[in-house]
C-alpha cells in the first residue's frame, strides 16, 4: 500500500473537500475530576469502591473523552488515555523483569514512580487491546493507539539485568510487536510509537532505527505506523529518520514557533508529516487563523497528501475546555486549509498564499 493510500484509508466517508488533512491527536487528554476522584476511593481501604466501580469508571471516561474527540471533529480519535498513568509506568507493570522500589525525584516537586529492569523482559499480558477493543466499540470512527516505544522504555528505566540499554531496547521492541500483532488482530490500523527520549539523545537514533526494525517486522503494509518524537535538535537526528521504517513522523514544531522547520526541506521529507499545531504548553486556544497560518507552515515541508495535523504533543495536562477548544479549532482550520487547497489560492509550493488573477 502506498503512503497515500495508506493515509486515505481514514478519510471520512462523504469528505467535503478533493483535499484530506487527516487530523488526530497525539494522545493524551486531561482526565475529568471525578476520575481522580474514582481512583482515590478505589485506593482507600475505608471505602467499599471495588474493581468493578473502578473499572466502570474508567469505561466512562474512555468513552466520555472518545466522544469528545468526535463532537471536536477529528478523523481518528484517542481514548485520552483514560487508563494510564504515566507513559513508562504502565507498560513496566505489564513486563516480566520490571519492578518498582518507589518513586525518584525528577525536577522540581514532581516524582516519577522509574521502574527497574532486574530481569530478562518477557510479554506475560495484553497492553493495550482490551483498550482499543472498547474505544473501537464506543466511536465509528479510526482509532489511534500510542505506544510507548522501546528506547524510551529503556532509557527512562534503570537497567540492572542488562549489559546496555541497547540490548534492553530490541528486547523490548520485540515486546512492542507482539502487542501490535495482537492489535491489528482485533482490528488495529493507526499505531504511533512514542520516543521522547530520542530527543534527549539524539545520537543514539541508530538504536532507535534498529528497534523500528524489530517493531515493525511482519506487520502488514495497510497498517499506519507512526513515531511521535518532541523536543530537542531535531537537526541531530534529520535526515537519517527517513531511514526508519514508519509511514510518518509526529513532531513538535509549535512551542517553537517553527523555527527548525527549515530542518526538514533538505533534503526532501519523503514520510508523512503529522505536524504540530497547536502548543501544549500554553493554556489558551490558538484562533482558527493562526491555526491554519501554522498548517500552512507544514505545506512548505510537504504537499498536501503527505500532510497531518495534529497538536505539538499530548495535552494532559491543560485544563479540559481549553484541551478541547484547542481540538475544535485544529479541525476548523484544517478543513479552511483544505476548502483554500481545492480553491487554489494556497501556492503548495511555498505554503504561502497563491497570486490573484489578473
Amino acid at each position: 500500500m502506498s503512503t497515500n493510500e495508506n493515509k486515505d484509508q481514514f478519510r471520512p466517508e462523504n469528505h467535503e473537500h478533493d483535499h484530506f488533512l487527516l487530523t488526530t491527536v497525539v494522545g493524551s487528554y486531561p482526565k475529568p475530576k471525578w476520575l481522580n476522584r474514582a481512583k482515590e476511593l478505589y485506593e482507600d481501604p475505608d471505602h467499599d469502591f471495588d474493581a468493578d466501580d473502578w473499572r466502570e469508571a474508567k469505561d466512562d471516561a474512555a468513552r466520555l473523552i472518545t466522544q469528545e474527540h468526535e463532537r471536536a471533529g477529528l478523523d481518528a480519535v484517542v481514548d485520552g488515555e483514560m487508563r494510564r498513568n504515566e507513559m513508562v509506568e504502565f507498560f513496566a507493570h505489564r513486563i516480566e523483569g520490571y519492578e518498582f522500589n518507589g518513586p525518584v525525584k525528577v525536577w522540581g516537586h514532581n516524582y516519577f514512580d522509574k521502574p527497574s529492569v532486574v530481569d530478562e523482559v518477557e510479554y506475560d499480558e495484553n497492553w493495550l487491546v482490551d483498550e482499543y477493543e472498547f474505544t473501537a466499540s464506543a466511536t465509528d470512527r479510526p482509532v489511534k493507539v500510542p505506544i510507548t516505544g522501546p528506547y524510551t522504555l529503556a532509557s527512562w528505566s534503570f537497567n540492572e539485568a542488562y549489559e546496555d540499554d541497547e540490548e534492553l531496547a530490541y528486547d523490548l521492541a520485540d515486546l512492542v510487536n507482539e502487542e501490535i500483532e495482537k492489535l491489528v488482530d482485533a482490528g488495529a490500523r493507526y499505531i504511533q510509537i512514542d520516543e521522547p527520549a530520542l530527543a534527549t539523545t539524539p545520537d543514539d537514533h541508530a538504536i532507535v532505527g534498529e528497534a523500528l526494525e524489530h517493531i515493525v517486522a511482519d506487520i502488514p503494509d495497510d497498517v499506519r505506523i507512526g513515531l511521535h518524537v518532541c523536543y530537542g535538535d531535531y537537526s541531530r537526528i534529520y535526515p537519517e529518520i527517513l531511514e526508519f521504517p514508519v509511514d510518518e513522523f509526529d513532531l513538535e514544531l509549535a512551542n517553537g514557533d517553527y523555527e527548525q522547520l527549515d530542518v526538514f526541506k533538505d533534503p526532501e521529507f519523503e514520510k508523512d508529516l503529522a505536524l504540530g499545531v497547536c502548543d501544549v504548553h500554553v493554556a489558551e486556544v490558538e484562533s482558527v487563523e493562526q491555526i491554519e497560518e501554522n498548517i500552512e507552515k507544514g505545506l512548505e515541508v510537504v504537499p498536501p497528501e503527505q500532510l497531518v495535523v495534529s497538536p505539538d504533543c499530548g495535552v494532559k495536562l491543560l485544563p479540559r475546555d481549553v484541551a478541547y477548544g484547542k481540538m475544535e479549532n485544529m479541525v476548523q482550520a484544517a478543513r479552511n486549509v483544505e476548502a483554500k487547497l481545492d480553491e487554489g489560492t494556497i501556492d503548495v509550493d511555498r505554503g504561502t498564499a497563491a497570486p490573484a488573477d489578473d
